[in-house]
């Protein structure tokens, strides 16, 4: 009894302790301060409150609240113990004016509210900065694209002096995608006879729903040595931290053209090419690759249709996985995805192969365009034709009449003896023929047992086909939609064996997620501001598996025993 007596005796003294807060004062590191910088706030205790007793949401009106930094110190001076909790935050203001830091209120003790004053960046003249340390500049090359359209974004970091270690943060766009092309690029220049080293920065900015959009500018964050006179020697030099914002840029997004049926595929330059094997002849039996390269400018990799690319009754076809890729180029996204295949055919004769055409929509000229690979007519030559014709056409040209006469004199003056000859030759042939066909019998029984054995084990395959199930499900639940794309095809390749469909309603067994696929498609890519409701897609898949589960298990139980144990 006595312990817990003491247990709770301390944990209300720890509670008094933690609630003794003498008084609490804010700063600011500025009172005056241009719309590109930061303002540093400062809110400190003097006593034990809780870390989380300070509340910033009462500024979010006018600024936005960077990460809040919390530090505790202790000291003690003539026996007597002392305490102090300090919040440091940091403030970007969201416009010019005047603002308000309001009263905090920390375990019943409150702070003084100020104003702060946000003013413009003055013009230097003739449009330019003012002779300033740090800045940053922001521009697009177009302010007005059409949805999915690249848009170049370019940044500008101007630097007076040294610092001592730095950071720049991306821009950020609300449903856009953002990825830096190139390297930095330094240089010198002179602003308003100030030098300045700058570096410059570009992004390609990607929209991913129409009208009007706001790109968030960077933010850079450095140390910078103090301007203090008084520190001349020692080994650590005073820092102070700078911040500066890039001005953010408003854009105007156009929906997709309602005359644009299709693939929406924007862009300012589309190709489609085509390659075959160099010599590469059209044989029966024979496999000829076929590579199909679609390369668009100003688009990431998942904005790439699927090719529709059809094959006449006279050809088998094996698809190869497809690779798709993004890089930049003189200032531009260039997208590419290339799909290979084997073509098989399978009779002689001339066959068509139909074109190949991809929709896209010009930027430059605001029409659609057409990328095609032409249709064209291939001979396709028998199999055995150039074994079985060459040795007999060498062996009958230029034969002499009387050589040919001296050898039917000599066949006939020696018919028995041949005859003879050749009814034992035709008999030995014969003896092998039948041991090559028993030979041949038993290798085929052999390799169908070890197919029937492989159908009765189809761990392997349920493993595979497991694991390709589990990720498909994990990139819907996570609304990936590139790694959908991917996850989707590997898995239709394994329950095909290899001959995945170019979509799933080719298959009669995957037709019931076609849309839910044409949904997820349209969510990325329409203009109809719609999130992707993945929850049908999942349970498609699931009662899909269960359907292929079913009929896979059913087909691989092979044959009973002959005799029962």
């Amino acid at each position: 009894m006595r312990s817990k007596l003491i247990a709770i005796l301390c944990l209300f003294v720890s509670f008094v302790a933690q609630a003794d807060v003498s008084r609490v004062e804010a700063t600011v590191d500025s009172r005056q301060v241009m719309v590109d910088e930061a303002i540093r706030l400062t809110v400190t205790a003097y006593g034990n409150p809780g870390r989380d007793a300070f509340d910033s949401s009462a500024l979010l009106s006018d600024f936005v609240v960077g990460r809040t930094a919390t530090s505790n110190r202790t000291s003690i001076i003539n026996g007597q113990r002392s305490q102090t909790t300090t919040w440091t935050t940091t403030l970007f203001p969201r416009s010019e004016g005047t603002f308000t830091i309001p009263s905090f209120t920390i375990e019943g003790q409150q702070t003084r509210s100020f104003e702060v004053e946000v003013i413009a960046v003055p013009d230097g003249g003739d449009g330019a900065q003012p002779a300033r340390d740090y800045y940053l500049t922001t521009e697009v090359d177009n302010d007005s694209v059409y949805l999915n359209q690249q848009i170049l974004y370019t940044l500008k970091l101007y630097l007076s002096t040294d610092i001592e270690r730095g950071s720049l943060t991306p821009p950020e766009m609300e449903k856009g995608i953002i990825r830096q092309i190139g390297e930095d690029e330094r240089s010198v220049d002179l602003v308003n006879g100030r030098r300045y080293q700058i570096i410059e920065r570009k992004y390609a900015v990607i929209p991913q729903r129409s009208g009007e959009m706001t790109i968030t500018g960077p933010v850079f964050t450095a140390e910078v040595l103090a301007p203090d006179t008084n520190q001349r020697f020692g080994f650590f030099n005073r820092t102070q931290t700078i911040n500066r914002l890039g001005a953010d840029i408003t854009v105007d997004i156009k929906p997709k053209p309602d005359n644009v049926d299709g693939q929406w595929l924007p862009s300012e330059q589309v190709s489609l090419h085509e390659e075959w094997p160099e010599n590469s002849q059209f044989v029966v039996g024979e496999p000829i690759t076929r590579t199909l390269t679609l390369t668009a400018t100003g688009v990431v990799e998942e904005q790439l249709p699927e090719l529709d690319v059809r094959y006449p009754p006279g050809f088998k076809t094996y698809p190869d996985q497809t690779q798709t890729a993004t890089i930049d180029k003189d200032n531009r996204l260039i997208a590419q995805r290339v799909e290979s295949m084997a073509v098989i055919p399978t009779e002689p004769g001339k066959i068509i192969l139909p074109d190949v055409t991809v929709a896209w929509f010009n930027v430059n000229t605001q029409q659609t365009d057409y990328a095609t690979i032409p249709a064209r007519t291939v001979s396709v030559a028998p199999a055995s034709d150039s074994q079985v014709n060459a040795p007999m056409v060498t062996e009958s040209v230029d034969e002499p009449q009387s050589r040919l006469a001296s050898d039917a004199e000599t066949v006939q003056s020696n018919d028995t003896q041949m005859s003879r000859f050749l009814w034992v030759l035709y008999l030995v042939i014969a003896l092998l023929l039948v041991l090559l066909a028993a030979v041949i019998v038993y290798y085929k029984r052999k390799v169908r047992q070890l197919r029937s054995s492989e159908k009765r084990s189809p761990g392997i395959s349920q493993h595979s086909e497991k694991a390709q199930f589990a990720d498909l499900k994990k990139a819907v639940a996570a609304k990936n939609i590139s790694a959908t794309q991917a996850s989707l095809q590997q898995w239709l390749s394994v329950i095909y064996h290899g001959n995945a469909p170019v979509r799933p309603a080719d298959k009669s067994l995957t037709a019931p997620l076609q849309p839910f696929v044409d949904q997820m498609l349209a969510s990325a890519y329409s203009s109809g501001h719609t999130e992707w409701d993945n929850q049908p897609m999942l349970d498609a898949l699931d009662k899909v598996r269960a359907r292929w589960y079913s009929d896979h298990k059913n087909n691989s139980q092979g044959l009973p025993p002959l005799y029962a144990n």
